[in-house]
């Protein structure tokens, strides 16, 4: 498309993910249940993406719910489903990390539990981080101008790329 700077195309990005799914079933070999916490909008697309990549190469169970926030305001942050996560893996999803903050917000309500595991998945990560905050799981680290913002094209359950603008 014009105007669009792809830096990630749909088979890519399937790559990524393909690849993040094996790297989480290594780092999770132990493990009978996942539960993938994406962030909406496009995080949770990319959960449910994940999911489908896990039960394609392992009989892990996996449960994706949707984390909601405002990402220029954090205060109030709500899950799809309320459930005890004490002893369970999470893996927070999300599209893009910019500076680390949603994704430090975003952990908000699991502290009340004692997990497990907390990690992280990215499919783009930029490298200015200003929260202590490191995604576990990459599909594409990239150096940006402060200017420059990354969205990430989802439709329906699917991943469709990643652009610059």
């Amino acid at each position: 498309m014009p105007g669009k700077k792809y830096i990630l195309d749909e088979p890519v990005a399937g790559k990524k993910l393909r690849r993040m799914a094996l790297e989480i079933i290594e780092n999770n070999a132990d493990e009978q249940q996942i539960i993938l916490a994406g962030i909406r909008e496009s995080g949770s697309v990319v959960a449910k993406c994940m999911q489908q990549y896990l039960s394609e190469i392992s009989d892990l169970t996996t449960e994706v719910i949707s984390i909601s926030l405002d990402k220029k305001e954090p205060k109030e942050v709500t899950l799809s489903k309320e459930m005890d996560f004490t002893n369970k893996v999470i893996i927070l999803v999300d599209d893009v990390a910019n500076s680390g903050k949603t994704l430090l917000y975003a952990l908000k309500p699991f502290l009340d539990y004692q997990a497990k595991k907390i990690q992280m998945l990215v499919l783009v990560e930029r490298s200015h981080n200003n929260f202590p905050v490191r995604p576990d799981y990459v599909g594409l680290s990239i150096s940006t101008t402060l200017q420059e913002h990354i969205y990430v094209e989802v439709s329906g359950d699917k991943v469709l790329g990643a652009y610059l603008k």
